[in-house]
Formats: structure tokens, C-alpha cells, sequence
């Protein structure tokens, strides 16, 4: 390894850089953009579901429960409906993606002490929605009923409420969220949104750089150079992990002054593992540059390279404890679940380097094992 060697074609790679000023903008501006887009676009909570009503009962029990649905922050009411058709048409298009129906004699039926059937009709293709919008419904029906059974019990049996309460919900459950009190999901989503954005953009700049000279011609120069491989990609891979530490101290200031996300951990860990992270993802990009020879193939198998392990095999979109074990084996491969350990443990859990060491080897692990697996397969020779 010659150090005048590397410092000179970093200094050349960065001059080429500062003199492509759309290159330049670019390489710092995509990431913010992505950030803003993906902040405010990729939220997990389930809450606003449009509902419309069809309530054939009109008595003050069924207002009484449709109004529970109307005033919950889980559900906006758009408005009444009338007619299988308008309930089927409304579902169709679109406009709402739950109808609650109340059949004829709801509230008579409920008065005489006998059960009120109830159809709720809740729009499938999002499965995940659906499935919590489900939830949501059971939840307010059950509060329903136990109100019911409350009154009941007051005004036919004269029990005081509080007994009856008593009665009714003998267990007291107490529920405490850790980490995120609030359940902002913004507060998970910005600093997974870093592990992703430097996991995507480092490679593609990397790739993007080393593929560029061979499709200028220029790499022949180094070709007939006496600089070793390990120093040509060492050189090249500089200039862009340096644009990448500066994105991720942007980035960090979104997460934490923009999205509110708190930083309760170590600081220390959460430096050593991105710039170990960086320079995988820089990895990343030489190796694709190694086995392709235009910008286009570069972009388009770095992208695909980055962004289907960043979303599906990190943990940022599901919990790897939920996965397939096959899908958990494949998570394992990629130093983005082990990133996103860091980060999450760093933000939101407070943590040091007693509990992430081990995250933080991996991460180091694997920018060695790609950067000597693009060493070896980069000859100084043009390919056939």
C-alpha cells in the first residue's frame, strides 16, 4: 500500500468531483430529498382509515355506537350511505375503506336484552391496515358491550357504577411503552431512514465514479500505471466516504431537529459503526464497478443491491424476529440489520458499547470481506 499513491488519486477523484457541479449537488442533495420524502411518506401507524356508516336503525343506541367510530382518532368519518350499491360503490372507488352497517331494530333489539348483529365491511387489499383497522372495530365493540352490560347492571339491579366497573373488568392492565412512550413512528422511522440512505448512497457514488472512467477510457491510464489495485480502489473510495460522513451528520441533524427523534445513547458507537458502515456500502459500489463496465447497469444493480436489503431484510418494515427462518438466514448476510441494531439501540434505547460491540464488529467484518472480495476480482487488465 503506498500512501502518496492513494492521496493523489483521491485528490484527482475529488478534483473530478468538484468540477461536475450537477455530480456535486446531486451527491448531497439526493439524500436529503430522501430523507424529507421517506420521512414524511413511510409512516407505520394505522390511524384515519376513511369509514362511511349505512345505519338502517336511526335509534339513540345505534347513534350512540356509530358515534364511537365517528369521534375515534383511528377512523375519519366521510358520511352516511344508503343502499347495497352506494356502500359497494363507495368501497369500489375507493372513497372509504371500511363501512359500518347497522341493521333495522338495533336498538330495540339491544333494549329487549337480546344480541344486535353488525356487519362492518373493511377493504382488503391493504392487508396490513386492514388487519389493524379489524382490531380497531373489535376494540370499540367490546367497549360497547361492556358499557351496555354496565348500564344494565345499574339501572335493573341497582349496583353502584363503581362495583359494577369492579365487576366487569376485574384484571387492571397497565400497558408501558419503552423506548418510544409515544409511539411516534417518526421517531423509529428517521434514524432508519439513515441506515438506508447511507447503505444506497455511498455505493451508487462509488460505482457511479470507478464505472465512469472506464466508460471515458481514462481507467487505461492506470492500466499502464505502475499503481496497485489496492490503491487505485482505496484512492477512489476516499473522496466518497468523506461525501458520505458529511451526509451523515446532515442527516443525524434531521433525524434529531427536524423528526423530534431523541439520542439517547453513545455517541462513540454510533460514529465507529456508520463510518464502518459507509465504507461497506463504498464497498458495495466497487464491487459492482468491478463486474460492470456502463454507469447504467452500475446504477440500476447497485440500487437493486442496496435497496431490497435496506427495506426487507433490515428490520426497518418488519421485525427479523416475524421473518421466515429462511428470510431471517438471508438478513444475516447483509450489514444492514446489524446497522439498524446500532442506530435503533443508539436513538432510542440508550445504548453503549456493552451492548452493540458485537453489531459493530459484524459491521467491520463485512466492509473488510467486500472490499477484499473487490480487490481480487479487479485486474489492472481490460476484460473480454
Amino acid at each position: 500500500m503506498n500512501l502518496r499513491h492513494i492521496r493523489a488519486l483521491a485528490l484527482k477523484e475529488s478534483r473530478e468531483i468538484l468540477r461536475d457541479r450537477i455530480y456535486l449537488a446531486l451527491a448531497f442533495l439526493v439524500p436529503v430529498l430522501m430523507m424529507v420524502v421517506l420521512g414524511h411518506g413511510l409512516v407505520l401507524e394505522v390511524r384515519h382509515v376513511p369509514m362511511a356508516v349505512w345505519n338502517q336503525d336511526k335509534g339513540p343506541l345505534s347513534r350512540d355506537f356509530v358515534d364511537r367510530f365517528r369521534l375515534s382518532e383511528y377512523f375519519d368519518y366521510r358520511g352516511e350511505l344508503t343502499g347495497d350499491q352506494a356502500v359497494e360503490q363507495a368501497l369500489k372507488r375507493g372513497d372509504v375503506r371500511f363501512v359500518l352497517i347497522v341493521p333495522p331494530h338495533f336498538s330495540e333489539r339491544l333494549s329487549r336484552g337480546l344480541t344486535a348483529p353488525v356487519q362492518t365491511l373493511i377493504d382488503g387489499q391493504f392487508t396490513y391496515h386492514a388487519r389493524v383497522a379489524s382490531g380497531y372495530v373489535q376494540a370499540i365493540t367490546a367497549r360497547f358491550n361492556q358499557d351496555r352490560i354496565q348500564d344494565w347492571l345499574v339501572r335493573r339491579e341497582g349496583l353502584p357504577p363503581q362495583r359494577v366497573q369492579q365487576q366487569l373488568s376485574p384484571v387492571k392492565l397497565e400497558v408501558r411503552y419503552l423506548y418510544n412512550q409515544a409511539l411516534k413512528s417518526e421517531w423509529s422511522i428517521a434514524p432508519g431512514l439513515i441506515m438506508l440512505i447511507m447503505l444506497m448512497a455511498p455505493a451508487l457514488l462509488t460505482a457511479l465514479g470507478v464505472v465512469r472512467e472506464k466508460e471515458s477510457g481514462s481507467i487505461f491510464n492506470f492500466y499502464a500505471s505502475n499503481v496497485r489495485r489496492v490503491d487505485f480502489l482505496i484512492g477512489k473510495l476516499l473522496p466518497y466516504v468523506a461525501i458520505s460522513a458529511i451526509n451523515l451528520l446532515v442527516l443525524t441533524a434531521m433525524a434529531l431537529w427536524v423528526y423530534g427523534a431523541p439520542f439517547k445513547g453513545s455517541a462513540s458507537v454510533y460514529a465507529v459503526a456508520s463510518l464502518l458502515y459507509i465504507f461497506a456500502a463504498g464497498g458495495i459500489g466497487l464491487l459492482v464497478s468491478v463486474l460492470v463496465r456502463s454507469q447504467a447497469a452500475a446504477a440500476l444493480i447497485t440500487m437493486l443491491g442496496t435497496m431490497i436489503p435496506g427495506f426487507m431484510f433490515s428490520g426497518l418494515m418488519m421485525p427479523i424476529s416475524a421473518m421466515s427462518p429462511e428470510a431471517q438466514r438471508e438478513a444475516h448476510l447483509f450489514p444492514a440489520m446489524h446497522d439498524l441494531e446500532v442506530v435503533w439501540g443508539v436513538f432510542l434505547k440508550g445504548q453503549g458499547w456493552d451492548f452493540l460491540w458485537p453489531q459493530v464488529a459484524l459491521i467491520g467484518l463485512y466492509a473488510v470481506v467486500v472490499l477484499t472480495l473487490a480487490w481480487v476480482l479487479f485486474h489492472k487488465r481490460v476484460k473480454r
